[in-house]
């Protein structure tokens, strides 16, 4: 019956992160389709917008087999407490980087062509940028990975000086008056999305530091954090 009990429990274990690295994918996949769709990609834009009920379906399936877990598998204790609690918690900021996705695919498809060709490589980096982010937290999260949480969040700087650079290009453009200046303030949203979804790309990073350490913390402590509880 223990034995039995425990193959149960391990299956569970191996049910969220199957799913926790589908959510990972399609999400990492939707934030470089909305980086297509900004610059131009009607096909792209469909396909963001029409993965709503995937998500919702994923999330609830990781939400739901935690619950689960949290319920029946008493007393949950040590890593296998924080995979399952990080889980919990870092689903729902998956979950808020992939609804932004379609936030700035929205926004995009509202924007004409010529005012959005302003931006189209700041957006193309931004995007690819922010993927790349999303893309290492979640496998940081799944192999309880501290290094590759550090270099997520290490990433973030390139990620908010790309938004920096596409601010200080708006404003020129805006200041100098082009005949397309009522739209640049919504290009300049669609470049906040993705410089928020790096920041919630860092955040799921530290759910991957606090599975190995207990600490849901930043970049730089996660190292130290890592040492310490090794020593």
């Amino acid at each position: 019956m223990v034995i039995s009990t425990r193959t149960k429990f391990t299956e569970q274990l191996d049910e969220v992160e199957g799913y926790i690295r589908r959510f990972g994918e399609k999400t990492v996949a939707d934030v470089r389709a909305a980086g297509l769709a900004a610059t131009g990609d009607k096909g792209a834009a469909g396909g963001v917008m029409g993965g709503r009920k995937a998500e919702d379906r994923l999330r609830s399936a990781i939400e739901n087999t935690c619950l689960d877990i949290m319920l029946l598998q008493q007393p949950l204790i040590g890593e296998d407490l924080r995979f399952v609690s990080g889980a919990f918690r870092m689903v729902s900021d998956l979950s808020h980087i992939d609804s932004m996705t379609r936030d700035a695919v929205f926004l995009v498809e509202e924007i004409p062509e010529k005012a959005a060709s302003k931006l189209e490589g700041e957006f193309r980096k931004l995007s690819e940028g922010a993927a790349d982010m999303v893309d290492k937290a979640v496998r940081a999260f799944c192999a309880a990975d501290v290094e590759l949480a550090q270099q997520v969040m290490e990433a973030d700087a390139a990620v908010n000086e790309l938004y920096a650079t596409a601010e200080e290009k708006l404003v020129s453009l805006i200041r100098d008056g082009k005949p397309s200046a009522q739209s640049l303030p919504e290009l300049l949203m669609v470049a906040k999305y993705f410089e928020r979804m790096g920041d919630l790309a860092k955040r799921i990073a530290a759910w991957a530091v606090f599975r190995v350490t207990g600490e849901h913390t930043v970049a730089e402590k996660a190292s130290h954090l890592q040492a310490a509880q090794e020593q």
